[in-house]
């Protein structure tokens, strides 16, 4: 007898007993469809969580002035304390401390080709901007050229900041087209305008030199009272807080085909280097894509671990399928009889009842499966993120089920197989 013959022996035998054959198949279908589940919410969520962080930019590094562990300390503290006790002490960061710009410098030189970008930044502090009776409060920020490209702030008019600006301390500035329209209005061209505002407790003047489009991050159309951010040269800034010239942080983009992870550590070589005689302070580098696999990796490891107890469900459906395999060759075992007086050989019999056992849990894999992704996709939904649906789940669920059907089938049909043909055909 040919594998065909046996499958259209094992479909007749199922629909014979519709009730019965899917009863045995629910705990299949539930188990399946559990695993689909778990893992397609499970693999949304690194999905939309590493997309979200990617629009971040999880690939940047970040690079700030640290203090050094007790560990790296080689001074002890003065009046008596040991290295153990300055855990508990923290020395105010000096301008030494800080990374300089000729330390910048000397690194866009040694890493050119590997460097889209170096973003610096100062938070200057809030301030109210007044005109014609209108008043509009700005979050000002002091920034380098690469900080607009890199966080790719589109311009409608005008220009960036430059280095030159930076270089001579120029009073200008870059404001949103939501600042523009509830100071001056819409018609109004900016460039070149002038805007008072109070820093640090004195009036600055600041000409216009570029209009930004404001991107809202709330669903609410009306930016009426919105805070947008005012761009000023980093070195202006500085000047304004009367702040030190180096920097304790700074954002560096690689470029799109660099290795984050060994360039992240070369970074972090090339400055500590520099601090190899600061008895206080290092730099460390950091990245979000370092931190997003981490995540994804404990979040992977926990939709595993309870996928597997959902599993559980699959082997108490396998001992449902041995159950009702054993019921039904009590229930044949004249035919069995009767197909082995005709010639059928042990072989033939085993693999009709294996057959039997595959098909009953490929078909409550499927409906598993199907069940499972949609199951899956509304949970998604329900949390707001985008459906993904989990491919190695899917392959891995219709490969266990054929396999529970084998391994559970086997008893079942061995024990057929090794029916006495005379004694089958006596059977009542």
């Amino acid at each position: 007898m040919n594998l065909l013959d046996n499958l259209s022996m094992a479909i007749a035998s199922l629909r014979s007993a519709k009730m019965r054959s899917f009863l045995t198949m629910l705990g299949i279908i539930i188990g399946i469809a559990s695993v689909i589940a778990i893992m397609t919410i499970g693999n949304s969520l690194n999905t939309s969580v590493s997309d979200a962080m990617a629009s971040f930019g999880a690939t940047n590094i970040t690079l700030s002035v640290t203090q050094k562990s007790d560990s790296s300390s080689s001074t002890s503290a003065a009046g008596g304390f040991d290295n153990g006790a300055r855990m508990f002490m923290r020395e105010e960061m000096k301008e030494s401390d800080l990374i300089t710009d000729e330390m910048i410098a000397a690194y866009r030189e040694a890493y050119a080709d590997e460097i889209e970008a170096i973003e610096l930044s100062e938070s200057v502090g809030t301030s109210t901007v007044s005109d014609s009776g209108n008043e509009v409060t700005v979050s000002i920020i002091g920034v380098n050229p690469d900080y607009l490209s890199a966080n790719e702030v589109t311009m409608i008019t005008g220009r960036y900041i430059s280095d030159a600006d930076l270089e001579n301390k120029r009073s200008v500035c870059l404001v949103s087209d939501v600042f523009a329209e509830n100071l001056f209005g819409t018609d109004e061209d900016l460039i070149g305008k002038t805007i008072r505002l109070s820093i640090n407790g004195y009036t600055r003047e600041l000409y216009i030199v570029g209009e930004y489009q404001y991107e809202n991050a709330t669903t609410s159309e009306d930016t009426s009272d919105v805070t947008t951010t005012l761009y000023m040269p980093i070195s202006t800034a500085k000047k304004d807080m009367s702040a030190s010239k180096g920097y304790s942080s700074l954002t560096i983009v690689a470029s799109a085909d660099v290795d984050t992870t060994s360039f992240m550590e070369e970074t972090q070589t090339f400055f500590a280097s520099y601090y190899t005689t600061n008895d206080t302070y290092t730099v460390e580098a950091s990245s979000l894509e370092s931190m997003i696999e981490t995540m994804n990796e404990v979040t992977s490891n926990v939709t595993l671990a309870i996928a597997a107890i959902a599993a559980i469900s699959l082997i108490v459906g396998g001992v449902g399928v041995m159950n009702i395999m054993l019921v039904s060759i009590t229930e044949r075992t004249r035919e069995i009889g009767t197909r082995k007086a005709l010639g059928a050989t042990s072989g033939d019999i085993r693999l009709q009842f294996i057959t039997e056992a595959v098909i009953i849990c490929l078909i409550g894999g499927i409906i598993g499966i199907i069940l499972g992704t949609i199951l899956g996709t509304l949970g998604a939904s329900m949390l707001g993120i985008t459906a993904s649906p989990s491919l190695s789940a899917i392959l891995f669920s219709t490969l266990f089920s054929i396999s529970i059907g084998i391994f559970f089938g086997y008893y079942p049909a061995n024990k057929a197989a090794k029916l006495n043909p005379i004694d089958a055909l006596r059977y009542e």
